[in-house]
């Protein structure tokens, strides 16, 4: 089926199941970026080093997982759409209060908070999104899904532009409570996943279902969590420091790294949407392995293009790919969950491989400045880049090709893990 046609097939309900899901991660998503535009900034007026602050990131990375099984564990016990909502809440209140932080170490503790929010909203909007949708929808609906992360970021983009050079770092986190406006529309408008609601008297979401599952099968659960590690180094790697670099080692302006980061999230969106579908067809497994290949080709002209609109243009195409192998996951990650606890398996596994990878930015920072050091005594951030996410999409390739996949299979509160 053409794109269209899988819209023009999903009934009401269905839509504003995969609106709220899509919306819930695009906002989460934007809230978690607005640091990594603005934290030269923060660092500035803490009196702190870059690779120092940049532990904020790392720390509401680290507590993603925690999120993910608070959020995941409910939402196979008492339904996807009340933790949605909670999840949502509760980062929003935390991005609002680190607006007032006092000093850094107040600010440590909110993003902690945050990240906890942040990990539970992923997993259990994907399973209330992809147990709406009829098989036939799921490749599509998974990359458009996806790209949440990456709309999250343009938001992110344009907030940095609009809002940093006239009301400063702070307003950037004051407008982040605008995702608790989400909650009341999914109160009112989605409903329930209508595979859980049929399941909610049999097996699905009981007590110790998800330690029976792992018992069951402890590979998936370490497979899925080694293929997430590698994923989230490709996402952080290539996005978390980059505008730092931009800025920093290639002198851009407020407005053209917004720019910049603008149109590589154009890419992401569209790169994402596409992959996505086709691997309704082509196989998860093998989408994912076309995109990382190319994106392991674009690299060079990602960081070392030697003018601004070729920069944009490197951009662009690294983001079409990286997030083009990311459009899979959720797909892939629902697909191969055990059935019992597809509201905890992809997010949880998913904020693990986050775990992992939570030090991205700061392993880039600390080789930049050491290992790859400029003449001039500053950090070599696009050596640096080149070397590290050219090694990460090489991992990607071989863990995906040593993996399992289901794709197209029946979600049923029975099937096998």
């Amino acid at each position: 089926m053409s794109p269209l046609a899988i819209v023009r097939s999903l009934d009401a309900d269905q839509r504003r199941a995969f609106i709220a899901s899509f919306l819930g991660w695009t906002l989460d998503a934007f809230d978690f970026f607005l640091v990594t535009f603005i934290i030269s900034k923060i660092a500035g007026d803490f009196s702190m080093k870059v690779v120092d602050v940049g532990l904020a990131i790392t720390l509401t990375l680290v507590m993603r997982p925690v999120g993910a099984l608070i959020f995941g564990v409910l939402a196979d016990r008492f339904g996807r759409r009340t933790p949605l909502m909670l999840s949502v809440a509760f980062y929003s209140l935390m991005e609002f209060l680190t607006a007032f932080s006092p000093n850094f170490q107040v600010f440590l503790v909110f993003r902690i908070l945050y990240g906890i929010g942040m990990g539970g909203e992923w997993g259990v909007g994907a399973a209330l999104a992809l147990e709406s949708l009829p098989a036939k929808a799921r490749g599509f609906a998974s990359g458009v899904l996806q790209q949440g992360y990456a709309t999250g970021y343009l938001l992110a983009a344009v907030a940095y532009f609009f809002v940093f050079p006239a009301l400063g770092w702070r307003w950037m986190f004051i407008i982040g409570v605008l995702p608790a406006l989400l909650v009341l529309y999914i109160r009112s408008f989605v409903k329930e996943s209508p595979l859980w609601a049929s399941n909610k008297a049999a097996k699905i979401g009981q007590r110790g279902e998800l330690l029976r599952a792992f018992m069951k099968n402890p590979w998936i659960f370490i497979y899925a969590i080694v293929l997430m590690t590698a994923f989230n180094y490709m996402s952080h790697g290539t996005q978390d420091l980059y505008p730092t670099f931009l800025k920093v080692q290639r002198g851009l302006s407020v407005g053209q790294t917004s720019s910049v980061a603008i149109i590589a999230n154009i890419g992401a969106i569209l790169g994402g949407t596409l992959f996505g579908y086709i691997s309704q067809g082509f196989g998860r497994k093998r989408s994912i392995i076309v995109a990382a290949i190319l994106g392991l080709c674009s690299i060079p002209l990602w960081v070392h293009a030697p003018n601004l609109a070729l920069l944009a243009v490197g951009g662009f195409v690294i983001q079409f790919f990286v997030q083009g192998a990311w459009g899979v996951i959720p797909i892939h990650l629902n697909e191969l969950s055990p059935a019992a606890i597809r509201g905890t398996f992809p997010g949880l596994t998913y904020q693990f491989g986050n775990v992992t990878s939570a030090p991205a930015l700061q392993i880039e920072a600390f080789i930049a400045a050491t290992r790859f050091a400029l003449p001039t005594g500053g950090a070599d951030y696009a050596t640096a880049l080149s070397v590290i996410v050219a090694i990460i999409f090489v991992a990607v390739i071989i863990i995906t090709a040593i993996g399992p996949e289901k794709r197209g299979i029946e979600f049923t509160n029975t099937e096998a893990a």
